[in-house]
Parts: C-alpha cells; sequence; structure tokens
C-alpha cells in the first residue's frame, strides 16, 4: 500500500535529497517547512547551504507543475506541499502556530483522510508528540547504518591451538584458516570473516593467559609492529591505545585515513598529538609540515565571523581540549608539569608560533587540497556524513587524516550515534586497504579512577 510521508524541516535540513529517498510513496511537505526553510537560507553554516539547496531542487520540481497539487517524482511518488488542515482537531494545550504542531496537524488532517501517514522528523520529541494522537513517526536517515551494538568496531578476539600462536610469534604469519570466532548466539566456533586492516587479539584455547596481537592484512594475519612505540614518553596502557599506535605509526602511504572511536578518557586526542609532534619534531624525516587540528562544533552552532580577532583567536575557545592534552605532552613528568605555568605555556604557545601545529574551522577546508598535514578532526561525531566526505577528499599526498570521537556525546541536533559522520565514514571505510581504525572500550579509560568509574555508571 502506498503510504504518505510528511517531511519536518530538520530533516530537509539535514539532507536536501531526502525529498527522493521514498520510492513510489507520496511526499508531503508542510507549508510552515517552507518558511522555516527560508529562515535559514542566508545562513552561512552548513544549514544554510542545505536549505538553499533545498530551494533549488523544490524550484526545479515546480517548473514541472503545481505543488500544491503534486508533481511526479523520479521514484513514482509524488511531491506535494500541503497548505490545508487548519481546522484539524489537535490538543487544546498545543499551540497552533507552533511549526512542530502545525506539522503534526496536516498529519493528522491527512490521516483522517483515509491516508496511510507517517511523519519523518529528527526531532525526537516531535516523534512522542506525533505518537500521542496516533500518528507513526520515524528517523531519517539518508546513509544506513547499523545500531551501535551493531557497529563496526575495527578489533576481534579470535581462538588458536597454542601451537600455532607460538607458530605466530616465530615465523610472524598465521593463516586465517587456523583461526577461529565464537559465535555467542549459536554458541559455536566457526572460521572468521575478516575486513583488511581488522585489528586482532588471539588467544588460546587451553590457555587463557597466553595472547597475542595482530592485525589482518587482506590475506593473512600479521604481528603489531609499533605497538610498544613510546611518543613523547607516552606508554600505551591498555590493548587498545596499543592498536591506536599501531594505526597512527603506519606510514600515509599505507593508512592515510585513521578513525578511532571510544568514550572520553581513551587518549584519542592525546595519542594523535603525541605521534604526529613525533614525526615532526624527532622523526627527522619531513615526513609532514604541520599538525592540522580542526572540530566541527566550532561553526556548527556558532557563526566565528562575528567573534572578533583573527581566525585562531577566535577558534581558540573551542581547541581548549587540545590545549589541555599538549601540557601533558609538553612535560610528561606528572609531579614537575604545572609547578612552572608560565614556562609550560611558553612551549605550547612556541609550537603554534613556529606553526608546527595550526587550527582551522571545518567550514574552512572546502576547496583545499591539504599535502603532507597531519590532520586531526577532533569531535568527528559531530560531522554529518556529508562533512566527512567533503573532508576525506581534501586530502592530498602525503598526508594523514585521523576521524577522531566519541558517539555517545553528540552536540548536533540533527545527528544520533547512527546518522553521524564518524560512524558513517567507520561503516563505509571498513576493509579498505587505505583506512586503519580502532573502537576503544569503556575499561580502556585510562583519564583518571573517576574518569574510569563515570563511564562505566553515568
Amino acid at each position: 500500500m502506498k503510504r504518505t510521508y510528511v517531511l519536518d524541516t530538520n530533516v530537509i535540513l539535514y539532507s536536501p535529497g531526502a525529498i527522493f529517498s521514498f520510492g513510489e510513496n507520496d511526499v508531503v511537505i508542510p507549508e510552515v517547512v517552507l518558511e522555516e526553510l527560508d529562515s535559514f537560507k542566508k545562513d552561512k553554516n552548513d544549514l544554510g547551504a542545505n536549505a538553499r539547496h533545498a530551494s533549488r531542487l523544490l524550484d526545479k520540481l515546480r517548473k514541472e507543475g503545481k505543488l500544491n497539487k503534486g508533481v511526479l517524482l523520479p521514484g513514482g511518488g509524488k511531491l506535494k506541499v500541503e497548505m490545508n488542515h487548519q481546522n484539524t482537531t489537535i490538543p487544546i494545550s498545543w499551540d497552533k502556530t507552533k511549526p512542530d504542531n502545525r506539522i503534526i496537524q496536516i498529519c493528522k488532517g491527512l490521516k483522517e483522510k483515509g491516508e496511510d501517514v507517517c511523519l519523518i522528523t529528527k526531532d525526537i520529541f516531535e516523534r512522542i508528540k506525533a505518537d500521542t494522537v496516533d500518528i507513526d513517526a520515524e528517523d531519517f536517515y539518508e546513509k544506513v547504518v547499523p545500531e551501535n551494538e551493531s557497529q563496526y568496531t575495527g578489533r576481534i578476539d579470535l581462538y588458536a591451538s597454542s601451537d600455532k600462536i607460538d607458530e605466530f610469534y616465530h615465523n610472524k604469519v598465521i593463516d586465517i584458516k587456523d583461526l577461529l570466532y565464537y559465535c555467542n548466539s549459536t554458541d559455536e566456533y566457526a572460521i572468521p570473516n575478516l575486513y583488511s586492516n581488522e585489528f586482532i587479539i588471539l588467544h588460546t584455547l587451553d590457555n587463557p593467559r597466553k595472547t597475542a596481537l595482530g592485525r589482518f592484512d587482506g590475506k593473512k594475519v600479521v604481528p603489531l609492529y609499533y605497538k610498544d612505540m613510546c611518543p613523547l614518553g607516552l606508554t600505551p596502557r591498555n590493548v587498545g591505545q596499543r592498536f591506536m599506535l599501531e594505526a597512527l605509526y603506519t606510514n600515509a602511504s599505507s593508512a592515510p585515513l585513521v578513525i578511532v572511536k571510544g568514550p572520553a578518557g581513551t587518549a584519542k586526542t592525546l595519542f594523535s598529538l603525541a605521534v604526529g609532534l613525533n614525526k615532526i619534531l624527532e622523526d627527522g624525516t619531513n615526513q609532514y609540515r604541520r599538525i592540522l587540528v580542526c572540530r566541527p562544533n566550532v561553526t556548527m552552532d556558532e557563526d566565528i565571523g562575528f567573534l572578533p580577532g583573527t581566525e585562531e583567536e577566535k577558534i581558540a575557545p573551542f581547541m581548549r581540549p587540545v590545549f589541555d592534552n599538549l601540557e601533558i605532552l609538553m612535560d610528561s613528568d606528572e609531579k614537575e608539569r604545572y609547578k612552572n605555568e608560565k614556562e609550560l605555556t611558553d612551549k605550547i604557545k612556541e609550537l603554534f608560533d613556529r606553526r608546527i601545529i595550526t587550527t582551522e574551522a571545518v567550514a574552512y577546508l572546502r576547496g583545499r587540497s591539504i599535502v603532507k598535514n597531519w590532520v586531526i578532526i577532533d569531535e568527528a561525531q559531530n560531522l554529518t556524513p556529508k562533512q566527512v566526505k567533503a573532508i576525506t577528499t581534501r586530502v592530498g599526498e602525503g598526508t594523514k587524516l585521523m576521524l577522531i570521537g566519541d558517539p555517545d556525546q553528540i552536540d548536533h541536533p540533527f545527528l544520533d550515534s547512527r546518522s553521524n559522520g564518524l560512524c558513517y565514514a567507520s561503516e563505509k571505510m571498513k576493509g579498505s586497504e587505505l583506512c586503519y581504525q580502532v573502537t576503544l572500550k569503556y575499561d580502556e579509560c585510562e583519564r583518571s579512577p573517576l574518569a574510569y568509574e563515570a563511564s562505566k555508571r553515568l
């Protein structure tokens, strides 16, 4: 049966092409959505760009017929701008001038006409309100990403005989046919299906304490080469951090993209900065020219053009977490680190003055070709899939790109654990020979005992 999908403003702002995503079904845009889109069209951020894109799509469709009557879509359904149902009853306490309530009123009016209506909105409260008046409501996912527990982690536990692990240590290789994967749902062992560059914890079937770490290179499992590196005196404290070091230290020619997901306190930003500084200051190979650090929320909710100062001065408040990590890296002695605050500040300032580290708003990466840079995109869970693609395609020869973030700490109003750019990139890039990735676990939080306890309980 053909359905009628009513689109909320936030769906179109998230993805203007959403109007073409419902196949043979009909799509309805309430007139209040057009008003809301119009209010965004002059914004200089992604929301403004998407509002303008939507206006161009609708204008093109307008030329093919009357939008208030319905215009044929490529998939076979019709697109209609709905202006009726002003007198449809909604709860008396609801303000009818509020756009969300007007959209639900139209849904209710269409349903009373006999249409099979579904409201598509990224607003959780609007979905709840729709449910209270018996209107079906769903989220919108332009890019299909699995639920949290099914998302790719870049790491897997496998099992082998004790003899095979001994051979692995001696020969530096183990064949996939000698490994077993334990499936919880069936309580059985099976030959694993591995992705290129997936990290592996090898266990023996008869001795739980006997383990080994490796990586699937696309054909066989090989040892980690950089797991014991200590960039700027920073020592890995758990398996996840060893996997992360392997990904970060591997040359840009082999691993130009690194994706690291994980909760707060797992040292994602700290290790990314440490390895980058080690490569530039101590490596001596001139492999990278500088470190470029970006955080997507700089321009997501704030227009930095209205803030005083230079670009770096405008961005500085948003980069405070980066400075906190640099304080740790510039003085590895925890007891002496903060005794001379001015000296510590001067060391960090020198990194920026010499342009060893530079900061930039994500919006300013458009149109660039970034060559021989160590690029860290912090808080990448606040990127949209569109932004991830735009950033990744800016990577030039010799540049290494790190996308790092925590999918459980999303600040963007239109994103969640399935629709954010970090998880989207993780799913789409799994198995790529040019991408290394790892998801750190809650028990790998090393910030402090309190941080670990909070990550488990809160």
